[in-house]
């Protein structure tokens, strides 16, 4: 009984492999959404954007570019959140792709 190898098992998680890697399955979206204020009113929310970008200068950008306001919220749940004034759904993914943030294929667009 001096050599025995015992193996206690353990929590496998059998798709750790495949969030570390660029697998298709593992994607992150961006999710771009549209909330309806006071009647013609809008606010546009960009969820979901990598935790090493700068979100004051993306913003900051975004304003410029779109001459409209806007703020980055701090959510429990979802994290950073961008939210610009209007409809900018698409001017926004566009803005995103071109500037090399995320690709085409990673971005969701919600809304009416």
């Amino acid at each position: 009984m001096v050599g025995l190898d015992i193996q206690i098992p353990t929590a496998f998680d059998p798709f750790a492999e495949a969030k570390d890697s660029g697998a298709p399955g593992a994607k992150e979206y961006v999710h771009i959404r549209i909330q309806q204020r006071n009647g013609k009113k809008s606010l546009t929310t960009i969820q979901g954007l990598k935790k090493e970008y700068n979100y004051g200068n993306i913003l900051k950008d975004l304003k410029k570019d779109f001459c409209c306001n806007g703020n980055v919220v701090q959510d429990k749940e979802l994290g950073k959140v961008i939210q610009l004034q209007g409809d900018q759904r698409k001017s926004v993914a566009a803005f995103l792709v071109q500037a090399g943030l995320v690709k085409k294929d990673q971005i969701k667009i919600y809304g009416f």
